[in-house]
């Protein structure tokens, strides 16, 4: 069969993990059809891993296979699994990588991998990526049912909220700081700057005022024409954001 199967990981591209991990999932299937979503996560960053999946699986058809590996806690007892949802499947440890993918698609399996049969031979505690979560991902594309896996789960490991507080998620590489604001009913104050603003693409205007934009995963950012948002608020990550007054909608 000749599933899509996704990549999404820390592990750049300067070393041989994602070759190795690439050729793990040919040797089970030589059919499958790999797509890297990215391999530029930093390093151990487990919410940036899990945003950024939010802002791709849905471009996907289904039965795609997204294999995450953002796994500070590889080779320790966190648990390998694999989430049924919208149509498609993501393979990757317990570690809340998938947090969003439950919040958006509330009818998901989570299944705890056991089955050591569909790994490879005396897996690696330091690369569960190739040996652990490409094959079983290769495994589900050659159509091997869910339920051999192992046995289902509902207690997943799982990151704050993606509804509360409100607060900044991500920050891209160009500087947008990305909330998750996903129908804004008010203007934003972020790190004591009011965003009164609202513009319809980013070159709008000549200005280098800050302003509030809906960006292409469906979320509220927060912009500057040329230059770096996140920069001129001093942002990070995780920033809590407070309302003022009425913004247009999407």
């Amino acid at each position: 069969m000749n599933h899509v199967i996704t990549l999404l990981t820390d592990f750049g591209t300067a070393d041989y993990f994602v070759g190795a991990v690439k050729g793990a999932i040919l040797s089970v299937n030589p059919r499958a059809v790999i797509v890297d979503i990215t391999h530029e996560i930093p390093p151990q960053d487990i919410d940036a891993g899990a945003f950024t999946l939010l802002a791709a699986y849905k471009t996907f058809p289904a039965g795609t296979i997204h294999v995450g590996v953002v796994d500070p806690g590889v080779g320790s007892e966190r648990r390998p699994i694999i989430v049924s949802a919208n149509e498609q499947f993501f393979v990757g440890p317990d570690n809340g990588l998938f947090t969003y993918i439950y919040d958006r698609e509330p009818s998901h399996r989570v299944v705890h991998v056991t089955s050591d049969r569909y790994f490879r031979p005396q897996p690696s505690t330091t690369f569960h990526g190739r040996d652990i979560f490409a094959p079983v991902a290769a495994a589900l594309s050659n159509g091997i049912p869910l339920e051999e896996f192992g046995e289902e789960i509902d207690d997943a490991v799982l990151l704050p909220s993606l509804e509360t507080p409100l607060r900044i998620i991500h920050i891209d590489r160009f500087g947008n700081c990305v909330t998750n604001i996903t129908s804004a009913e008010k203007s934003l104050v972020i790190n004591g700057r009011t965003i009164s603003e609202f513009r319809q693409f980013y070159g709008e205007g000549d200005d280098e005022s800050l302003f509030a934009i809906w960006g292409s995963a469906g979320f509220l950012e927060i912009s500057v024409n040329g230059g770096s948002a996140a920069k001129i608020l001093n942002a990070v990550r995780g920033d809590e954001i407070s309302y003022t007054w009425a913004l247009p909608q999407k």
